[in-house]
């Protein structure tokens, strides 16, 4: 944190660690303006100001918590490492489930990392969409119930989302790979899937994708589906298969949710769809980062 707060001072560009390959990490690269210009809207959005206490129980090395971080310093407000002190609270939805229980019912708690599913939503909790590279693009109470943060166009292309604004990042340090794509206008994608609804933003996700008897099926829109009847979560993911290649398989919480999202799946999916192996898990597996840890789940 306070290698970017100097940073800020020195006006020279900040690198960000973020997902990559385990022999070459990715690092991305920003003016720190591109995150102080964000400050106002993510108040106003969140209600940290000065004088609040807010809990980041996740790493800093995660851009999300780093940021909540960073902009607690700059506006006044304070980082605390117990839930019983907090005002305030950034966590992924992983952590929202598995956490969320030992904040007070006043806390208002900022949620981002992964979709935030409808069942999920409250009075106290407010979603935002976004990326290291593209730093907020949306906005509101669950993941399907977005709209443009504030200074950000939206625009969708073949169902892929594209942004415009002044909190797009610089690009990858030392010409490392990644899914950040941009154009001559300004604009800028990681590959991320949405859908209009009217002015409504719904984030699918990374359209990370198995291959299945020949089919190619995107894990995101089967998972939006099943959740949408889940009552707990839900996590779709891939595994290999002898004969169809791969297949896709759910892991659920609720052991009430396996009949229920069998019988949808036969009604409502087509069979290339439809998920072969289906478990129950005392607990769903994070990364260090507070994300569903879906390389684990294929491992066990």
């Amino acid at each position: 944190m306070r290698a970017v707060l100097g940073a800020r001072e020195r006006g020279v560009p900040i690198a960000l660690g973020t997902s990559g390959t385990t022999d070459r990490p990715r690092f991305v690269v920003r003016d720190p303006e591109s995150w102080w210009a964000s400050f106002e809207a993510y108040s106003e959005l969140t209600g940290v100001r000065s004088g609040a206490a807010v809990w980041v129980p996740g790493p800093l090395s995660a851009t999300m918590n780093l940021f909540a971080a960073v902009h607690a310093a700059a506006v006044g407000a304070r980082v605390v490492d117990e839930p019983g002190e907090a005002t305030h609270a950034c966590l992924t939805p992983a952590q929202l489930e598995r956490l969320g229980g030992e904040l007070a019912p006043e806390v208002v708690i900022c949620v981002a990392g992964a979709r935030l599913e409808r069942r999920s939503a409250a009075a106290n909790v407010v979603h935002y969409y976004g990326a290291a590279e593209l730093s907020f693009v949306a906005a509101g109470s669950h993941a399907d119930d977005l709209r443009p943060f504030d200074g950000v166009e939206v625009e969708l292309r073949d169902g892929e989302i594209w942004v415009r604004s002044p909190y797009i990042c610089r690009g990858y340090a030392d010409g490392a790979a990644g899914p950040l794509r941009t154009d001559s206008e300004g604009w800028a994608t990681v590959g991320d899937r949405g859908r209009w609804s009217g002015t409504t933003l719904s984030v699918l996700g990374r359209p990370g994708a198995v291959t299945t008897a020949g089919a190619t099926v995107v894990i995101a829109e089967v998972e939006e589906r099943l959740a949408s009847v889940a009552q707990g979560p839900v996590v779709v993911y891939g595994v290999p298969h002898a004969v169809l290649g791969e297949v896709l398989a759910v892991a659920v919480v609720a052991e009430a949710d396996l009949a229920t999202l069998r019988a949808y799946a036969r009604e409502h999916l087509p069979s290339s769809h439809r998920p072969r192996r289906w478990r129950v898990v005392d607990e769903l597996p994070l990364t260090p980062g507070g994300k569903i840890d879906r390389a684990r789940l294929a491992r066990v």
